[in-house]
């Protein structure tokens, strides 16, 4: 249904040109009437500049339909042009024509018991005006006004009817779209569920498997060395831990559950053993500063956050020669930020948004994107005295509270 008016809308719209239409055709024909009897020059004039008034009024009220927005505006402009008309018709009978269209704008703007006294009061205006510029009585004088004010009555109270009925039907037409919109959502979300469910078997039956193969033959090299091979013994100690956690990445990943340095506390503390255990594997200073009042974030956020710190560090320790990094984790009123530093020798950062031949630079890009899906901001400024990774998302408002 949706490209389509409903029909009550266009109804509505049709008998409103026809109103307005009738409306200035009845003026034009009861000032071309007037303009034809001989009155003085000075009333003539008069009733032409109170035409042109009228015009105008009716123009500013009703043409753009602004009345509707405005209750108390509305009713003063209909009071202002019921005046406007009523001093016309003081002048011409011929006016009288023109209560027909405004027994439709009192039923409209006005309500209940107050419409049908405005409605009588106009009608009771033309019949003293039609009595007081005839020679003699006449039933029709009367009878005629009157039928046209019940008339009106009756075709205003329709027009009340069919507007009820196309406002339930665009009530209904935008249910309908919001029920579509969410079964869009449902649909979507089901097939998300499903590709997860598809990669996790994938990393069971792969990478997880390979990883616990690989912790199974570091665990088998340990035991095959010398007793006095200590330091080739802490190097297998620290490849078995290493591939150890990340077994545990990986089956989180298949369990659907966050990283597993994040279950042994919060984000600060996971950042904290990160830098630690760069430190101690590559020799690289790491550290980590905090700003702000740590608090408690959407899993979401953490989970991002940490990723962002493993990736970048892991970017410093491959290809920066840096000495030295700085992980700086701040907790603003209205945002979370993550800035990683480094004193390397710095790359172009335009290189960062292309893939590379050998398959490489996938860690930025995905990072960039799972920052912008979250709503936040990545930025990456690199220059010969080193980079920097900064990290911006925003605190829904329960959090930041």
């Amino acid at each position: 249904m949706t490209g389509h008016e409903p029909s009550g809308s266009v109804v509505l719209r049709v008998l409103r040109a026809a109103l307005h239409t009738g409306f200035y055709l009845l003026l034009v024909i009861a000032t071309t009437r007037l303009f034809a009897t001989d009155r003085p020059r000075g009333v003539m004039m008069l009733a032409l500049f109170g035409v042109l008034a009228l015009a105008a009024l009716y123009a500013v009220g009703a043409l753009p339909r602004r009345v509707a927005h405005h209750r108390r505006a509305a009713l003063l402009w209909l009071a202002c042009v019921t005046a406007l008309w009523a001093a016309l018709l003081a002048v011409s009978p011929d006016f009288s024509w023109i209560a027909f269209p405004l027994f439709f704008l009192h039923m409209h703007l006005l309500r209940g018991p107050h419409a049908v006294v405005a409605v009588v009061v106009v009608t009771a205006l033309v019949i003293a005006t039609q009595l007081a510029h005839a020679e003699e009585f006449s039933v029709a004088m009367v009878l005629g006004p009157s039928m046209g004010a019940g008339f009106a009555v009756l075709v205003a109270w329709g027009y009340a009817a069919v507007h009820r009925e196309s406002q339930q039907r665009r009530l209904l037409i935008e249910d309908l779209r919001r029920t579509r919109s969410q079964l869009a959502v449902s649909q979507h979300e089901a097939g998300v569920a499903a590709e997860r469910e598809r990669l996790a078997g994938e990393i069971h039956d792969t990478i997880a498997q390979g990883l616990s193969s690989v912790v199974l033959l570091l665990r088998a090299a340990e035991a095959a060395l010398p007793a006095e091979s200590t330091t080739a013994r802490g190097h297998l100690v620290e490849a078995r831990d290493t591939v150890s956690e990340n077994l545990a990445e990986a089956r989180g990943l298949v369990s659907e559950l966050g990283p597993p340095a994040l279950n042994e506390g919060g984000l600060a503390d996971a950042l904290r053993r990160l830098c630690e255990r760069v430190e101690r594997e590559s020799g690289l200073r790491c550290r980590l500063r905090l700003d702000g009042t740590a608090h408690g974030l959407p899993a979401d956020y953490e989970v991002a956050l940490l990723r962002a710190a493993q990736a970048s560090l892991a970017n410093v320790v491959q290809h920066a020669g840096a000495d030295s990094a700085t992980v700086t984790l701040g907790y603003l009123r209205t945002e979370v930020t993550l800035d990683v530093y480094d004193d390397g020798v710095g790359f172009d950062p335009v290189f960062s948004r292309a893939p590379r031949p050998d398959g490489s630079g996938f860690g930025l890009r995905s990072l960039r994107e799972r920052i912008e899906r979250l709503g936040g901001v990545f930025e990456l400024e690199s220059t010969g005295g080193g980079t920097v990774v900064a990290i911006r998302l925003p605190l829904r408002e329960e959090v930041s509270r």
